[in-house]
């Protein structure tokens, strides 16, 4: 079975009615709030390495963790650090999954304009002029796959971590029986006036917030936005 790796687990739930956000950044050493730019607090933790979005209406956002654990681990955390301050929060607050992304590999190389044509234009989005990865969506589970010429693989959109490694293992069954494993890379695409692939818009550049803590280059998985 291919090896998934969880990159990402991006999870919310609500500490109660209302957050005085002032307060806790006056009282919360390094916490970052600056309402005219952003309308949240944003906490960075250091173990687990996570970031904690905190909202007025007592909306709170966890971004950055490695699990479902560490998750965990940070909103009670910054559920504590609260009460410390003398806010009321509650005690046992409903953690919901958001977005899992997840990256793999195929351990070849592949070819993405094949693959285009073998899976079907009205299931992929590839415009190699714009984004160099192919954007495959799986109705079952819902997740949404991207699929890069080295054969590395990042999953998004999952709601648990055995969503994303059915994901994978499906589209690496499915591009073996197509016999799209041969380890020939895409080509360079020709910059010729009018001819592309042309399919629905490539997904835009995830922002510093929504990217893996630490990108090293332009496969980073992106995830979803999160606001009040």
């Amino acid at each position: 079975m291919t090896r998934v790796r969880i990159e990402n687990v991006v999870a919310s739930t609500s500490l109660g009615d209302h957050l005085d956000l002032e307060r806790i950044a006056s009282r919360l050493d390094g916490a970052e709030y600056e309402p005219a730019e952003f309308p949240g607090l944003i906490y960075r933790m250091k173990d687990p390495k996570t970031a904690v979005l905190l909202f007025k209406s007592g909306k709170v956002v966890c971004t950055g963790g490695k699990s479902s654990k560490q998750v965990d681990e940070s909103i009670r955390a910054i559920s504590a650090l609260i009460r410390k301050g003398g806010q009321t929060v509650l005690a046992h607050p409903k953690i919901e999954i958001q977005n899992i992304v997840a990256t793999s590999s195929l351990e070849t190389e592949i070819n993405l304009t094949s693959i285009a044509l073998a899976l079907g234009l009205d299931r992929v989005e590839y415009e190699p002029e714009q984004f160099p990865g192919l954007v495959c969506r799986l109705e079952s589970p819902r997740v949404v796959v991207l699929l890069f010429g080295s054969g590395k693989l990042v999953c998004t959109g999952a709601k648990r971590p055995k969503d994303a490694e059915l994901a994978v293992e499906h589209i690496a069954k499915e591009l073996a029986r197509a016999g799209l494993l041969d380890g020939k890379r895409t080509p360079a695409p020709a910059r010729t006036p009018g001819s592309s692939h042309r399919t629905p818009s490539a997904p835009r550049a995830p922002t510093a917030l929504e990217a893996d803590p630490s990108p090293t280059n332009e496969e980073t998985p992106a995830v979803e936005t999160f606001a009040e």
